[in-house]
């Protein structure tokens, strides 16, 4: 069975941090391109950041970029965000997906383009 499973989600301050995880299983994880995606509430999915399948291409949203870090570990299929100086916009559910296309494509792919999403992490950036 396929599972995307995120955690670290959490309240906390403005210009706070936080490190979210996803766990993966079922599937050949370093095969796959990774992206974090967000729903705030009341309004659509967001694209965050995006990481190749080794690891060694990172891209993020003009809103991540700068205080987010999106990275990997292969060996323990794991993702993971940390997002650093939060600031209330960033309070939504965070998802994980996966995807066995190119990372070239991440930014721009829709929900039903990835092969796999998790079950989200609610953050919330309140004082």
């Amino acid at each position: 069975e396929v599972q995307l499973v995120e955690s670290g989600g959490g309240l906390v301050q403005p210009g706070g941090s936080l490190r979210l995880s996803c766990a993966a299983s079922g599937f050949t994880f370093s095969q796959y391109a990774m992206s974090w995606v967000r729903q705030a509430p009341g309004k659509g999915l967001e694209w965050v950041s995006g990481i190749s399948s080794g690891g060694g291409i990172t891209i993020y949203a003009d809103s991540a970029k700068g205080r987010f870090t999106i990275s990997r570990e292969n060996a323990k299929n794991t993702l993971y965000l940390q997002m650093n100086s939060l600031k209330p916009e960033d309070t939504a559910v965070y998802y994980c997906a996966a995807s066995s296309g190119s990372w070239r494509s991440l930014r721009s792919m829709g929900k039903d383009e990835y092969d796999y999403w998790g079950q989200g992490t609610q953050v919330t950036v309140n004082s």
